[in-house]
C-alpha cells in the first residue's frame, strides 16, 4: 500500500488519471462510508445512461454534505446534469473519477461550471515510493502501481497496452478504423518525447495527416499523454515551433513501442528517463497548486534545453541525461538559454545517472533521484 500524496478534499472534485494509477483505491481510502456507484460495470453505465435522474432519486434523500461517488462517470456523461443540480439543491459533495475527458468534452456534458475542482491524479511519484530500486526499474517498466509491484511487469504492462486498445478506443468508439490506430500508437510511442512530425508520423502509419492530428488528440483525452510546448523566447529569434508529445509512463511507452522484452538502448534511455522527470514534474505542479506550465527550448540550430519553467523567481531550466557521466558538452543548451535570457534569471540544473552532485561553469548537476527530492521539498521550483 502506498501513501499518496494526494489528499482527501473538503469538495467536489473532478479526479481525471489514466487506467491503472490507482484512483479507485486512493478513492476507496479515503471515502469509505460514501454511496458509491461504479460505472465500469456495464449492468449500472447502461442504467444511468438510459434514466440519468436515478441518482437524483436515489441520493437526494441524503443528508447536505454527504459524499457521492461515481467512477469512470465519462461512461454516462448525461449523469452530470444530476449531479449539477445535487450540488445546488441539496449540498452534496462528489468524487467524480474518470480516466478520458473525451467523451465529456465531446458529449457537451455540464462540467459543472467550477462546482467541482478537476483534479488530475498520476502514478506514482518517487515521494511516494522507495527508490533503492536495482536495474531503474522505474525507466524500463514505470511507475503504475501494478507494474511497480508485479513480480512480471512485463505482463502487466502487455495487458494493460491491449486494455486501452479494447477497452478505451474500442469499446468506446473513438475512432472507427482500430487497426490504423493500433499502427500510430505504436509509431508515437517510437517517438516519445521527440519533435512530433505530423506528417512523417502520418507516411509510416499509411494514413492522413489530418486523421494523425485526431489521433493525438485521442491520446490527450484519454490522458494517455500531454504535449510539450516549445518557448518562444524573442519574436526576432528563429526558434523552433513545433511540439513534443510525452506519454505518462515509461513502462506503457515501452510496451506500446513493443519494447518491453528487451533493456532499454543508451538512445531509448534517454527519452524514458525525459519522460519520467517530465510526468514528476507535472504531478509537482498539479499536486502543489502552482500549475506553472513547462515548455522546452530549441535554438535554430538545434541546440535544446529539455524543461523550462518560468517560476515568481525566474526561471528553472533542466536539462536530463541518461549517461552516468556528465559532460560538458551536455551544457550547451544551459549556457546558450543563460545567454538569451540573462545569467541571473535562470537558475540551470543537470539530471543525470550518476551518483554524485556536481557543479559546473554555474549548472547544479544532480543525479536523478536528488534533483526529484529537492523538487518535492519545494526547493526546485520554488
Amino acid at each position: 500500500m502506498f501513501t499518496r500524496i494526494l489528499k482527501k478534499p473538503s469538495s467536489s472534485i473532478l479526479l481525471l488519471g489514466p487506467r491503472g494509477t490507482g484512483k479507485s483505491t486512493w478513492v476507496k481510502t479515503h471515502f469509505k462510508d460514501a454511496v458509491s456507484y461504479d460505472l465500469l460495470n456495464t449492468t449500472e453505465a447502461l442504467s444511468f445512461n438510459r434514466d440519468p435522474n436515478r441518482l437524483y432519486r436515489e441520493t437526494s434523500g441524503l443528508a447536505p454534505g454527504s459524499w457521492v461517488i461515481v467512477d469512470e462517470v465519462q461512461k454516462a456523461p448525461a449523469v452530470l446534469d444530476e449531479v449539477h443540480r445535487l450540488l445546488e439543491e441539496k449540498r452534496l459533495r462528489f468524487v467524480l473519477s474518470g480516466s478520458s475527458a473525451r467523451k465529456l468534452k465531446r458529449g457537451g456534458a455540464n462540467l459543472l461550471a467550477g462546482r467541482a475542482t478537476l483534479t488530475p491524479f498520476f502514478p506514482l511519484v518517487s515521494k511516494e515510493v522507495d527508490f533503492t530500486l536495482p536495474g531503474m526499474r522505474q525507466i524500463r517498466f514505470g511507475m503504475l502501481p501494478q507494474s511497480f509491484l508485479a513480480e512480471d511487469p512485463q505482463d502487466y504492462l502487455r495487458t494493460y497496452a491491449t486494455t486501452y486498445l479494447q477497452e478505451e478506443i474500442k469499446a468506446e468508439a473513438l475512432t472507427r478504423n482500430i487497426g490504423a490506430f493500433a499502427r500510430f500508437l505504436e509509431i508515437a510511442a517510437r517517438q516519445n518525447g521527440q519533435t512530433t512530425n505530423v506528417s512523417g508520423v502520418a507516411r509510416d502509419a499509411q494514413v492522413a495527416r489530418q486523421t494523425v492530428e485526431g489521433y493525438f488528440d485521442i491520446l490527450a483525452d484519454t490522458l494517455l499523454g500531454s504535449w510539450l510546448p516549445a518557448w518562444k523566447l524573442k519574436r526576432a529569434t528563429k526558434q523552433v515551433r513545433h511540439p513534443k508529445f510525452y506519454f505518462f509512463d515509461p513502462g506503457v511507452v515501452r510496451a506500446l513501442s513493443e519494447r518491453l522484452p528487451y533493456p532499454p538502448t543508451p538512445e531509448e534511455s534517454g527519452f524514458l528517463v525525459e519522460t519520467w522527470i517530465f510526468n514528476e514534474l507535472r504531478a509537482f505542479l498539479s499536486y502543489s497548486g502552482l500549475n506553472y506550465p513547462i515548455h522546452y527550448w530549441s535554438s535554430h540550430d538545434g541546440v535544446e534545453v529539455d524543461f523550462l519553467i518560468e517560476t515568481r523567481r525566474g526561471y528553472v531550466a533542466i536539462e536530463v541525461k541518461s549517461s552516468s557521466d556528465w559532460r560538458g558538452v551536455f551544457q550547451r543548451g544551459l549556457s546558450r538559454l543563460r545567454d538569451e535570457l540573462g545569467q541571473g534569471r535562470v537558475r540551470s540544473y543537470g539530471a543525470y545517472g550518476g551518483s554524485r552532485p556536481q557543479e559546473l561553469d554555474g549548472v547544479h548537476i544532480l543525479p536523478w533521484v536528488e534533483l526529484l527530492k529537492r523538487l518535492w521539498n519545494g526547493d526546485l521550483l520554488s
